[in-house]
């Protein structure tokens, strides 16, 4: 019966806001909760959700910012856990390669290569974010990719960065390095538009705790970049953000620009989010490296809320080894950020493949897709490299059914924009779409929403026995999986496998155990230095 009463006041609140609600609503609400009451449970309860609705009254007189968290805080750890501790120093090298002639070739250079250009003065940062803007201003309207040039900022930390360097102050691999954030990380003096119309001139005074870290490291932020509108997809209030590989396709979503400005070579590397694919899917069209932390790895602090308790911030780079250099400095409890967890991130410098157990998920390698024979490969280069594999299937459990914690969330971080009616405002208006999604997230009951979390929590159990049988996992980078490591909270990072006969990326993901990110991306280097496919880079923009 509390399901109902929850799910009744919510058609109170949204139908029958003025006028006194009877019986004959309350049955016909009861089809909604898929409940049958008699008249008589019907009568008793009828004074009891009328003055829910006006508990709900309310409480809507207080404003709740997008920033504000719920009191409960979601734990990815299950019981028994063991969070490693023993930090140890990570120790990244600069890369070795010289400056080229050719000084658009910069543009592919890694963050590694970029570094050791820096750290033996053959380029200034001045120099080298001054040619990354100028790649961002001659390239950016033809992606759609860039929402707001922080060029004054840019130029500020990059004479700042020189001046540290030429002292003797040098602090380390990322700095005077330039690198894009998707447009839903607050930074001071620049508008945080969230892709979104009903936001496109709001000013957020404050920088988000990944700009604050990045910054620390030394490096140089050059661009906030488009996302799909609250981040969904790769379509924003200035249209779609494209494929560097294929301008007739979107990017994905919906970190869109941060993967379609670093493959096209506009940027070094980009900070996004995920919180169902949102890295996975635009690293996958795009050709880029993603890496999707553990929940809890990384400050959210500054960044917009669309899940509490799914919502992630990591790297997009054109290396796996970038993407560890980057994340090593990302990592970090926050005491603005309840959510965060700290736990050692050791990375190696080499690893032993017979040592290892990579489970693949039979089912899914089985199954007949337009990608099938791209991972197939991937599972024999990886015997061949010498790895262990195991077949396996995940838990079965009803993820998707579960889903809909995600939209409940989301539809609380946005209540405000669905109750006053400028939804209406987004570009995307279809039934998929998040207008529609909020509405229809107003009628979740929530004790619903609570089973569902509880049977998370079942799942969370479940992965962590799972994972006694192994050391990470690959597969495909859709289906049941993308949606089930994003619930649990389990890292991954995804990185091409092959290319399509039209010139198009395809990708694979590995996926560990909870803050190991270290053991996805050492074998995920190795992968990537074996098959080079991270080398090759979309023409039109070389």
């Amino acid at each position: 019966m509390r399901v109902f009463f929850v799910l009744l006041s919510f058609i109170i609140l949204i139908s029958c806001r003025s006028e006194r609600i009877n019986t004959g609503d309350v049955a016909a609400a009861e089809k909604l909760a898929a409940l049958s009451f008699t008249q008589q449970e019907r009568d008793s309860l009828l004074s009891g959700v009328t003055e829910l609705g006006d508990n709900y009254r309310r409480l809507r007189t207080y404003a709740l910012e997008n920033g504000v968290a719920p009191a409960l805080v979601f734990n990815p750890v299950p019981p028994g856990f063991d969070i490693p501790r023993n930090q140890q120093v990570n120790r990244f090298t600069a890369g070795t390669a010289k400056m080229p002639r050719d000084t658009s070739e910069l543009a592919f250079y890694s963050v590694r290569d970029l570094a050791g250009l820096i750290q033996r003065r053959e380029i200034s940062a001045l120099r080298l974010t001054r040619f990354f803007l100028q790649r961002l201003r001659h390239y950016g309207d033809t992606l759609h990719c860039v929402i707001t040039l922080t060029e004054k900022r840019a130029l500020e930390q990059a004479r700042r960065a020189d001046r540290e360097i030429a002292a003797g102050h040098y602090r380390g691999l990322l700095h005077g390095i330039p690198y894009g954030a998707k447009d839903l990380l607050s930074v001071r003096g620049y508008k945080t538009t969230w892709g979104a119309a009903p936001y496109r001139d709001q000013v957020i005074d404050e920088d988000a705790a990944v700009i604050r870290k990045l910054e620390k490291a030394g490096a140089v932020l050059v661009a906030k970049l488009t996302l799909g509108a609250l981040a969904w997809g790769d379509v924003w209030y200035g249209g779609q953000t494209r494929n560097p590989w294929d301008l007739s396709q979107g990017s994905s979503g919906s970190s869109a620009g941060s993967a379609s400005a670093t493959a096209a070579g506009l940027v070094p590397f980009a900070i996004g989010t995920e919180t169902w694919g949102s890295i996975v899917s635009p690293s996958t069209r795009c050709g880029t490296t993603g890496l999707r932390p553990t929940f809890g790895r990384v400050s959210r602090a500054g960044a917009m809320a669309l899940s509490w308790s799914m919502d992630k911030i990591g790297p997009l780079t054109r290396s796996v080894e970038d993407a560890a250099l980057v994340f090593d400095a990302l990592r970090g409890v926050d005491r603005n950020d309840p959510s965060t967890i700290g736990a050692a991130f050791n990375y190696p410098r080499s690893i032993e493949p017979k040592k290892i157990r990579i489970g693949y998920l039979k089912k899914e390698f089985e199954a007949d897709s337009t990608w099938s024979a791209f991972h197939k490969q991937t599972l024999s280069t990886l015997r061949d490299m010498g790895f262990e594999l195991i077949p396996l299937n995940l838990p079965n459990f009803p993820v998707y059914d579960m889903a809909f914690i995600l939209n409940a969330e989301a539809a609380a971080a946005f209540d405000a924009l669905t109750r006053s009616g400028k939804d209406d405002l987004l570009v995307r208006q279809v039934r998929n779409a998040w207008p529609n999604v909020f509405r229809t997230a107003r009628f979740i009951p929530a004790v619903e929403y609570i089973q569902a979390n509880r049977l998370r929590s079942l799942l969370i159990s479940e992965m962590d026995r799972w994972f006694e049988k192994i050391d990470l996992y690959v597969a495909p980078p859709f289906g049941n999986n993308l949606l089930l490591s994003n619930l649990t909270g389990h890292p991954a990072v995804v990185i091409p496998n092959g290319f399509t006969d039209k010139g198009t990326p395809v990708s694979i993901t590995f996926t560990g155990r909870l803050f190991d990110e270290a053991l996805i991306l050492a074998v995920a280097a190795a992968y990537q230095e074996k098959t080079g496919f991270h080398l090759k880079h979309p023409a039109l923009f070389q």
